[in-house]
């Protein structure tokens, strides 16, 4: 599936986001303001960037409301989304800068941080709910992990994440299985 390049990078950023949270072996990737500074640095915001403790905490609690959207169907997403640019007070509005064509800001640059990532986030899934693609938000199949991801693929076949090596632990896990059971 191809997303215009704005929402595939905003997908890859809430997937990095979401998958910092906590889940069984996986420890919290977002306890300090390093952690978020290294986070920006793979997923760089224009605008106002304070790198503050209050910061963090605002984008910290922004995770589990992005998080939700990964347990719902489509129809499921729609109020988590309009719900999300209606809190954000989304403006959209076409802009270009640095190293990107035009893409949509529904924000201004001076609000803040977790403001304009819930916003982005949002408008992100609506190019994936309207695009009818709402089935590539997943989780990981693997099965010791949760960890979510957006399925990219052109047949829309990929089943783990790419958080650590859930697709090849699990083929070695089935691998062994079959050996043992003489099949294969």
């Amino acid at each position: 599936m191809v997303f215009i390049h704005d929402t595939k990078r905003t997908l890859m950023m809430v997937v990095d986001l979401v998958n910092t949270l906590p889940d069984g072996d996986r420890e919290d990737g977002l306890v300090t303001v390093d952690d978020l500074r290294a986070f920006l640095s793979r997923h760089p915001y224009s605008g106002v960037v304070r790198l503050d403790d209050a910061e963090l905490a605002a984008v910290r609690h922004l995770r589990a409301r992005l998080d939700a959207l990964w347990d719902v169907d489509r129809a499921g997403a729609v109020p988590l989304v309009n719900s999300m640019l209606e809190d954000g007070g989304a403006l959209p509005r076409l802009v270009i800068h640095d190293e990107y064509d035009w893409h949509i800001h529904a924000t201004s640059d001076d609000s803040p941080l977790d403001v304009r990532m819930l916003v982005e986030s949002a408008m992100a899934f609506v190019d994936v709910i309207r695009a009818d693609e709402y089935d590539r938000i997943r989780r990981c199949d693997a099965d010791d992990c949760d960890a979510a991801y957006v399925d990219y693929s052109k047949n829309g076949s990929k089943r783990y994440c790419d958080t650590g090596n859930c697709g090849n632990r699990m083929n070695v896990i089935a691998y062994r299985r079959r050996r043992a059971s003489g099949i294969g």
